[in-house]
């Protein structure tokens, strides 16, 4: 029998002026109702062509519930995350007579949740919203912490809104089904956890990284065995929900989520957002850590560390050595930066997050360097 297949039902509880929980386990679609609360009549479930299926099974549990639940199909990944497609929401909930007391589903990867959050929080000032990941990435990051946004022309997450949802249900189930490079991809942001402030992360993956992406890895501790994954994103899903409750709208602690993700977006966006975002935020861990020893505040062994934990799960190190101009232009329009002044999440240490602000030019091309594909080999940890 699957190891997943006995998983108990956990749950995370995500602090701060509206808390909510995270559920994780399997067979959860009951949860659904108390979740969405009292008074809901109506509910869109807002998923891709992909998840139709998974899709048309929660809208008809919902309305043998006892609510009038519709269905709205959209793009897949950064394709859904557009004016245009928002737009289209609105018109559907329009159309329904949705009203402040009616809800959203989302259900799928990172940008659903990104997409169905940002039209929960504009349609008439707000309303509910509960999240169904179906993503390794949608589990550990994208549900969880009430950031939502689409994209624009310039760049990626620029417009949105912080908007937190009822809860989250994170159904295991679904990542047997998902595609092994997705389900790598989404190991980026639990490795970026363990960089940050949970290092156990970190030993879990050296531990057994191919059983990790095999999605059936197991240590054996004290004569017992435990469910590796599972841990894995109960311990993600924490450090988010520890940060998020303190800092919600991003003005402090929050920023330590965006390791790795200044370098990331500017390459998704540079690459039309062909690349998966937990491989852009691999390469831009790697960016950063390169960064934080040429600035000397990060010891050669755990920018090692960085290279040896990523390439062992399949996740990329390196990134075109032809693009400077393009991310640097990309960068200065990142989130974090303060008028012409480019700011960093940084490690000190692992665990020891802090910010590298106005680094020197010459540190930043170096850095590139360093990640850049034809590069000379970097000092390296034996996998």
């Amino acid at each position: 029998m699957n190891d997943l297949n006995r998983t108990t039902t956990r749950v995370v509880r995500v602090g701060g002026d509206q808390p909510y929980d995270v559920v994780l386990g399997r067979r959860l679609l009951g949860e659904l109702p108390a979740l969405l609360g009292d008074g809901v009549r109506r509910v869109l479930v807002i998923a891709t062509q992909a998840m139709a299926a998974s899709a048309e099974a929660v809208r008809a549990d919902l309305a043998e519930s006892g609510y009038e639940a519709l269905l709205a199909e959209v793009p897949d990944a950064e394709g859904a995350k557009t004016a245009e497609v928002a737009g289209f929401c609105w018109q559907v909930l329009g159309q329904a007579n949705f009203t402040r007391s009616d809800a959203i589903v989302s259900l799928g990867g990172g940008a659903t949740t990104d997409l169905a959050g940002f039209v929960a929080s504009t349609w008439l000032r707000g309303i509910t919203v509960v999240h169904i990941p179906t993503t390794l990435l949608g589990m550990v990051d994208a549900a969880v912490g009430g950031k939502t946004a689409i994209n624009t022309a310039e760049g990626k997450n620029l417009v949105g809104t912080f908007y937190p949802p009822a809860g989250v249900l994170c159904d295991l189930a679904a990542l047997e089904s998902l595609p092994t490079f997705d389900f790598v991809a989404g190991l980026g942001e639990v490795i970026k956890c363990g960089f940050i402030a949970d290092p156990r992360i970190l030993e879990l993956i050296e531990a057994d990284p191919a059983g990790i992406v095999a999605r059936g890895g197991k240590l054996a501790e004290g004569g017992t065995s435990e469910d590796v994954l599972l841990e894995l994103i109960e311990r993600s899903v924490r450090v988010k929900a520890a940060v998020v409750g303190e800092d919600l709208t991003d003005h402090g602690a929050r920023e330590i989520l965006n390791y790795g993700h200044t370098f990331a977006h500017a390459i998704e966006q540079v690459e039309r957002y062909s690349w998966r975002h937990g491989a852009a935020v691999s390469v831009g861990m790697v960016f950063a850590a390169e960064l934080a020893r040429l600035a000397g505040r990060l010891a050669d062994d755990v920018v090692d560390r960085h290279r040896a934990i990523l390439t062992s799960v399949g996740l990329p190190v390196s990134y075109r050595g032809d693009r400077w101009d393009k991310l640097l232009g990309v960068m200065r329009r990142d989130k974090k930066t303060r008028g012409d002044l480019l700011r960093f999440v940084v490690l000190e240490a692992v665990a020891k997050p802090a910010r590298l602000e106005g680094p020197d030019p010459v540190l930043l091309a170096a850095a590139y360097a360093e990640i850049s594909e034809g590069a000379p080999t970097p000092r390296t940890i034996p996998l």
